[in-house]
């Protein structure tokens, strides 16, 4: 084997180890993104879960902070925003302190359903954003007056 050869064969072993460390750089970058993703999703997934475990009308309150403990029924929550992510007594969780949550809270007929409202939470983490959207009714109302209203205590 002549040094010409040896060179060549450097330049060639050199160039296929670059494509190759290239490629794993791309893969090695990109493999934090699975795990943001999931932690929006359970982010978005635990307050839909909060929001809908909440009657369906009540009054309204006003939350101190990003405290949500006093929140009484769905419509607490809209226009509810976090920039960073709370316990229900409004106690930052440190770990998600880069996520940020909105929610919405709209009347909006669901297929012939008067009583409906349309739940929008938003998660956001830098340039990443997730929105899932849920629908709660008025399920537990028996009676309604003239006007379509919950006579229900």
């Amino acid at each position: 084997m002549t040094l010409v050869e040896l060179i060549v064969a450097i330049v060639i072993v050199s160039v296929g180890l670059a494509g190759v460390l290239a490629v794993f750089q791309t893969v090695v970058r990109g493999s934090a993104d699975p795990l943001i993703r999931k932690q929006m999703l359970a982010v978005a997934e635990g307050m839909m879960e909060e929001i809908a475990l909440k009657p369906y009308a009540g009054s309204a309150v006003v939350p101190a902070g990003c405290a949500r403990a006093t929140f009484a029924d769905i419509d607490d929550y809209n226009g509810y925003a976090s920039t960073g992510i709370c316990d229900l007594e409004g106690n930052a969780i440190g770990h998600l302190a880069g996520y940020d949550v909105a929610v919405a809270v709209v009347a909006d007929p669901l297929g012939g359903v008067a009583d409906a409202r349309r739940i929008t939470v938003t998660v956001t983490r830098g340039a990443d954003t997730l929105n899932m959207v849920g629908w709660r009714t008025d399920w537990a109302c028996d009676s309604r007056d003239a006007g379509g209203a919950c006579l229900d205590p």
